[in-house]
């Protein structure tokens, strides 16, 4: 005999199967419904049938003794038509009365609006988030008619990694961001995993002209290559009947495909996970791919899966000359522990990627990023005046899940131009500046400096009061007699972050140990360092971006970047310098107010 839970909300019947089977019947006449959500239980396996027939299954932590939030399930696309939702709970009770008391059933509900607004103070005021939900890796980005279209790896049924769709924003200027609804679903080919997206000019798919094709990872029991397309300017897709378009006996993921100008032919990078390759791939219609050769076997970082790759050429800076990047994600095993980005410089022939050697003909390890909170980062294909754009996911593999945020979980790194370097001991380098459209951001100088003279004791300035201290500060670091030179963001809670330039060791380190809130992992508190590739051995330029929970730092010139996580228990107020073992001098300091686009 069915039990049934009389507190439900209009709309709303309840009735209990047993101690962990529930049926949850729905009016079908409003927008959405809301599921009630509590981070700490585990997955309940959500069955959505349709007139009787299965349509799709969602894993959502339902609340059991308390509601964290709610999330909503779109019921507009079954209007008219009769929906149940059965439901499976894996925690263990001893009768249907326990069940019953669960705090979820009395708070189903449906609604015709779901609350966005932000309710979070660790919400970046200037970096783009998913209005709520779990963000991973970004993907798909595609460039198209003067807008950047920007997809990524999306929970919208919670704040933990779950129903992996792509989430889709797009933007006008890289820095204001318009969110859509989510662009590509799970179907029964399994969840949809990373993947890339590309103009088809020529209509080489036949899909017409200026479509814009998406090629993703499905993945259940095993990950198989999809293909869908978009005719209506990447706002919907339409699944390709003939998935899946690649298929192997290990595990791959993460399709990374361009067109190659000088072969005449697309192209695909194939992470092969467990295997730390990258297969390389070929195609005349996106469709029928050949497999060319594979990179990576016993080359660069090796303690993690390789993930989320990228091939691209660029021109090396001050010459002519011409160099392919190869982008390798990488988790675990970056440098500061925990998921990374590293990359490869080499030549490509279409087929084959050949990496350059160090002096002693090795293969160096390098890394695109120096701090702990930058991973799976990808261009934007078809960008205008042949610029190489990318972004990243500014978490980490060790504690994305545990970050004390809760409406939503994941920032995007800023936009940022990659472009390599020479440095003095003759390897190529990438160079990473955030991109043009930064610069919109600033709002008002409200500090500046031409020479500021510090030694052993600290010299304190105030940071904008307003918008949580968000600023953007640019600075330059003499340091005369080579002195390590600190550079502190501070509270009145004594949170800090501190930054030395040590010009002797030619490194910038970036201490956020004692930064705020840290202790949801113990892999949060740590120490990065970053090597300055300065010719002038006493002078660095940076350029630092404070958000509500993050910190970037790049070389003025590109020649390194540092992306850090930062929790404070309030916004840090003030910025001092100080010389140890000597005197320096901070040069142009000048801190500029930036506009909270998010708020």
């Amino acid at each position: 005999m069915m039990a049934s839970n009389a507190n439900c909300a209009d709309g709303v019947t309840v009735d209990h199967l047993g101690v962990n089977n529930t049926l949850v019947r729905v009016d079908s006449g409003r927008k959405f419904l809301l599921m009630p959500v509590q981070e700490s239980n585990d997955d309940a396996t959500v069955n959505i049938l349709v007139d009787g027939k299965l349509d799709r299954t969602l894993h959502v932590r339902l609340a059991k003794t308390k509601v964290d939030y709610c999330v909503p399930f779109d019921m507009e696309q079954y209007a008219g038509h009769d929906v149940v939702l059965n439901i499976v709970t894996s925690q263990s009770r001893s009768s249907v009365r326990d069940a019953k008391e669960d705090a979820c059933w009395s708070r189903f509900a449906l609604a015709d609006t779901f609350d966005t607004s932000n309710r979070e103070k660790y919400r970046p005021a200037f970096h783009h988030t998913p209005l709520y939900g779990w963000m991973n890796d970004p993907n798909g980005m595609v460039y198209k008619d003067g807008i950047w279209h920007l997809y990524y790896q999306w929970n919208p049924y919670g704040s933990k990694w779950q129903n992996l769709s792509w989430g889709h924003s797009s933007s006008k200027d890289l820095v204001t961001w318009e969110h859509h609804p989510v662009a590509i679903e799970p179907n029964g080919l399994g969840y949809v995993f990373s993947g890339s997206s590309v103009l088809d000019p020529d209509n080489t798919a036949g899909f017409g002209k200026d479509a814009i094709i998406s090629l993703y990872t499905s993945a259940a029991a095993s990950q198989i290559q999809s293909l869908a397309h978009s005719k209506d300017n990447g706002m919907t897709f339409e699944i390709y009947p003939g998935n899946p378009v690649i298929t192997l006996e290990s595990e791959a993921r993460d399709p990374n495909m361009f067109w190659n100008a000088a072969t005449g032919e697309w192209n695909l990078l194939l992470a092969h996970a467990l295997d730390h390759e990258m297969l390389i791939f070929r195609s005349p219609d996106l469709k029928n791919w050949t497999l060319n050769s594979a990179f990576g076997k016993g080359l660069g970082a090796q303690d993690g899966v390789w993930e989320c790759p990228d091939l691209f050429e660029l021109t090396v800076e001050g010459s002519g000359e011409k160099k392919w990047m190869l982008i390798c994600n990488i988790n675990p095993g970056g440098p500061f522990g925990g998921s990374a980005a590293q990359y490869f410089i080499g030549d490509f022939d279409g087929k084959t990627f050949t990496p350059d050697k160090d002096a002693d003909g090795n293969v160096p390890t390098k890394w695109m990023d120096f701090g702990k909170d930058h991973y799976a980062t990808v261009s934007w294909s078809d960008a205008p005046d042949n610029r190489r754009t990318v972004i990243g996911w500014m978490s980490n593999w060790q504690y994305a899940a545990e970050v004390p945020t809760m409406q939503f979980r994941s920032a995007n790194t800023l936009p940022r131009e990659m472009g390599l370097f020479k440095a003095s001991d003759g390897q190529i380098y990438v160079s990473t500046v955030p991109s043009p459209e930064v610069d919109m951001l600033r709002d008002r100088l409200v500090s500046r400096q031409s020479k500021l003279s510090v030694g052993k004791n600290p010299r304190k300035i105030s940071l904008p009061a307003d918008n949580d201290g968000i600023c953007e500060i640019l600075l330059d670091i003499d340091s005369r007699k080579g002195a390590p030179v600190s550079v502190m963001l501070s509270n009145d809670e004594g949170d800090y972050v501190d930054m030395v330039y040590n010009p002797s060791e030619g490194t910038l380190t970036f201490d956020r140990r004692k930064s705020g809130v840290t202790d949801f992992s113990q892999d949060f508190p740590a120490v990065t360092v970053a090597p300055t590739f300065s010719d002038d051995d006493s002078t660095l330029k940076l350029r630092i971006f404070v958000d509500r929970s993050s910190i970037e730092v790049f070389e003025a010139d590109g020649k390194f970047a540092m992306t850090n996580l930062v929790f404070p228990t309030v916004p840090y107020n003030r910025i001092s310098f100080s010389a140890d073992g000597g005197r320096a001098d901070i040069r142009n300091l000048r801190i500029f107010s930036i506009k909270a686009v998010n708020d």
